[in-house]
């Protein structure tokens, strides 16, 4: 078990409850991860897509034995709950939001106690749980600040309506399943990925001083490479043109700039090389 753990309430993420017969043929028409061979307790990330192929919104889906939780942003989580219910026609199943608090445990290291699931994203993010399993002993800047460190993105950096999934790394990060067929948004996805030809992808940029702010243009001499979408003291998230970014001197709000590439990224570019 990792040293001195640290245990958070994820305030921005709240639960929705789906349940009934026909939960998981609803949601396998619409989501980006595979629900029907998910196993109670089991843990998945995925997103709901744009008919066009764009994010609308990341979940975790966590399988229960009447169901499942959807974990998503709080903040959207009526809309969610309303695009659902538009979504379910004559299906046998009941949306409901759910009070249960959501809590993560990092670093990833070690082994956590029972009734933690390791981030699926990510096994270096930490775990997630539901429910009071353990007394918080941080707050979730500390938890946004080990992710940034990560050089995973967040909703804040895909936000809603304005990137693909793959710009975002979720064909990266396990959060798009090419094999289970027909989803939302799923033509234009794979015709992404099946053309190997990405132009863009978010990535950690490293500079001096405060973050810039969001919307931010990175330059490679005089040519943009890209905005900024989030980020901290020294180190952001952006959105970057692969071909201009890497490797080449950028600037923004005229401070020097790199782009990296994370080794978690390296390594799943490689493997799907």
């Amino acid at each position: 078990m990792a040293n001195n753990p640290l245990v958070a309430v994820l305030a921005s993420r709240a639960l929705i409850a789906v349940s009934g017969p026909d939960w998981r043929h609803f949601l396998q028409g619409l989501l980006t991860q595979d629900v029907e061979t998910l196993a109670p307790d089991g843990l998945r990330f995925g997103a709901l897509l744009t008919p066009q192929g764009r994010l609308l919104w990341d979940m975790f889906v966590i399988g229960r034995e009447d169901g499942c939780w959807l974990d998503v942003e709080a903040a959207h989580r009526d809309a969610i709950v309303q695009r659902l219910a538009i979504y379910r026609l004559r299906a046998k199943v009941e949306i409901a939001p759910d009070p249960t608090p959501v809590l993560v445990r990092f670093p990833g290291e070690g082994e956590a106690p029972a009734g933690w699931r390791l981030d699926p994203k990510l096994p270096a993010l930490g775990w997630r749980a539901y429910g009071e399993l353990e007394a918080p002993n941080a707050g979730e800047a500390d938890y946004e600040a080990h992710r940034l460190a990560l050089g995973v993105p967040g909703p804040a950096d895909w936000g809603s309506e304005t990137t693909y999934p793959i710009e975002a790394n979720f064909d990266l990060l396990g959060g798009i399943d090419f094999k289970k067929g027909c989803f939302v948004g799923q033509e234009t996805t794979s015709r992404m990925k099946r053309r190997g030809q990405i132009k863009s992808r978010m990535l950690p940029l490293v500079f001096d001083g405060p973050a810039p702010a969001p919307g931010t243009e990175v330059l490679a001499g005089e040519l943009r490479a890209g905005e900024v979408r989030s980020g901290a003291e020294g180190r952001a998230i952006a959105l970057l043109r692969l071909d201009r970014a890497l490797g080449a001197d950028l600037t923004v709000d005229g401070r020097p700039a790199r782009a990296e590439t994370p080794a978690w990224m390296a390594e799943a570019m490689g493997q799907d090389a």
